[in-house]
């Protein structure tokens, strides 16, 4: 017996996937309200460093009273993670901003050193954000979601909530590298893509008798043209988001060859590093230099990628080429080098924004030979237009000014030396200046109470972006 269109979209789970996001998501006026401009010819780059990175080894104090703190907390011999001074001189950067010490990058982080030099890296300290939390989980969901308190009203991702604010169902603006949409990027009004490689994408066909792909393929055309016919919200979506995908599985597969035949040298860079931090960023410089030659279908300008391996609580190591700690340092490092060098050679570097973060720091006083889960740490920010130095203040190490928990403390104290750099403030001036949102605080909640201790008082301006 044959079943009806709408009987098919409903076996297929498409309606149920309608009914699950609900309509009231596809034209939210709340979301509307943010009145930004998309990207335009720009792209934005998340990195994602999984696991709990440990600031204090990443960023890290060589003179002056945050060193003596850093000695005390961080030991020599078997199993010390404390770096030397000597170590760091080829990594040094700007002081700290609020106690004027020296600092420096982990020695593994010589590619982002290179990019530092030349002025695109801004180094952002002290992040985080109000009664942090040391749950992977849950500290990875607030800074994706940029809702500490869970203020009502505020769904999804902070950057989906722009998304959701600036693209409808027949786009696709974003892919993410890997197996699943990143927290940041979700919400239910535009598409995301997850792909591990672009060679491999697919529309998802089922395997029995290949030989009627074509029929398949002009069946789930028609279905996806007719649905997005309707008036109804839901079946509306489906269609159009269906075809959106049909059209994209087509569109970014062929852009592999493409950038491997054309640009065989930066290709062979990538392969050269052989690390997954390369092989991930060569699929968003795949992309973009297809978006950069205008192929039809490909228009994603905002991406993610992810490197695990950063829940050092034992085995960390220091500086040596076999320490965990380095390796990850050094992947991500020369990875993002690579990837910079690429798009500054296809005339893009001021075209390009990146953004590294990690769910938490790790504790300041090291175990046996690694670090607990910690509080505050660093982000980067990196690209052509970037304000490089350093913004923020480092986190007090002070062993007295350590909470119970032996972290430190998020302060919003106006004059403090250590004052807390608030994650929304550095998405907030993204939204703002990169991303062209007019009001970022539409997307972004506001904590109430105590105005020292929780985020009363926004900061957009951050100079690390003009």
């Amino acid at each position: 017996m044959a079943i009806t269109r709408r009987q098919f979209i409903t076996r297929t789970g498409l309606a149920a996937a309608g009914s699950f996001l609900g309509p009231s998501l596809f034209r939210n006026p709340w979301l509307r309200e943010a009145l930004a401009s998309t990207i335009g010819d720009r792209y934005f780059v998340v990195v994602y460093l999984d696991g709990g990175n440990d600031g204090l080894n990443t960023v890290v104090p060589v003179s002056g009273s945050l060193r003596a703190a850093y000695q005390v907390a961080r030991v020599t011999g078997s199993g010390g993670l404390q770096l030397p001074v000597a170590n760091l001189a080829a990594t040094a950067i700007d002081n700290d901003p609020g106690s004027g010490g020296a600092l420096a990058l982990h020695p593994g982080l010589i590619g982002l050193k290179t990019l530092y030099d030349m002025g695109k890296v801004a180094v952002i300290q002290g992040c985080g954000y109000p009664s942090y939390n040391l749950s992977h989980e849950i500290s990875r969901g607030i800074f994706q979601t940029a809702n500490p308190f869970s203020a009502a009203g505020i769904l999804h991702g902070w950057m989906g909530r722009y998304l959701a604010a600036n693209y409808v169902s027949t786009d696709i603006p974003a892919i993410n590298i890997g197996s699943d949409v990143a927290g940041e990027f979700e919400q239910t009004t535009t598409s995301v893509l997850a792909m591990s490689r672009l060679r491999n994408f697919g529309f998802p066909y089922d395997s029995y008798q290949s030989s009627d792909k074509t029929a398949k393929r002009t069946c789930f055309y028609n279905l996806y043209t007719d649905a997005a016919g309707e008036a109804a919200p839901m079946p509306k979506y489906c269609g159009d988001t269906g075809s959106a995908t049909l059209a994209a599985s087509e569109s970014y597969p062929p852009l592999s060859a493409t950038y491997v035949a054309d640009r065989p040298s930066f290709n062979q860079s990538y392969s050269t590093l052989n690390t997954s931090m390369a092989s991930d960023l060569r699929e968003v410089a795949k992309t973009i230099y297809g978006v950069k030659n205008g192929v039809p279908n490909v228009n994603a300008r905002f991406f993610e990628v992810r490197n695990g391996g950063y829940d050092t609580h034992s085995n960390q190591g220091t500086d040596g080429p076999n320490d965990q700690h380095y390796k990850l340092h050094r992947e991500v490092g020369d990875a993002i080098e690579a990837f910079y060098a690429d798009c500054a050679d296809m005339g893009l570097a001021n075209k390009l924004c990146m953004v590294i973060w990690s769910e938490f720091s790790r504790r300041i006083t090291q175990n046996d030979s690694g670090t607990d889960h910690g509080s505050q740490g660093p982000m980067f920010v990196i690209g052509g237009t970037v304000n490089g130095g350093v913004y923020g203040n480092h986190p007090n190490i002070a062993p007295a000014a350590l909470d119970s928990n032996g972290n430190t403390a998020y302060s919003q104290a106006a004059g403090d030396p250590f004052r807390s750099t608030d994650i929304r403030d550095v998405y907030g001036t993204i939204l703002q200046k990169w991303l062209g949102m007019s009001d970022a605080l539409t997307v972004l909640p506001v904590d109430g109470g105590n105005a020292n201790t929780q985020w009363t008082a926004p900061n957009f301006t951050m100079g690390f972006l003009s």
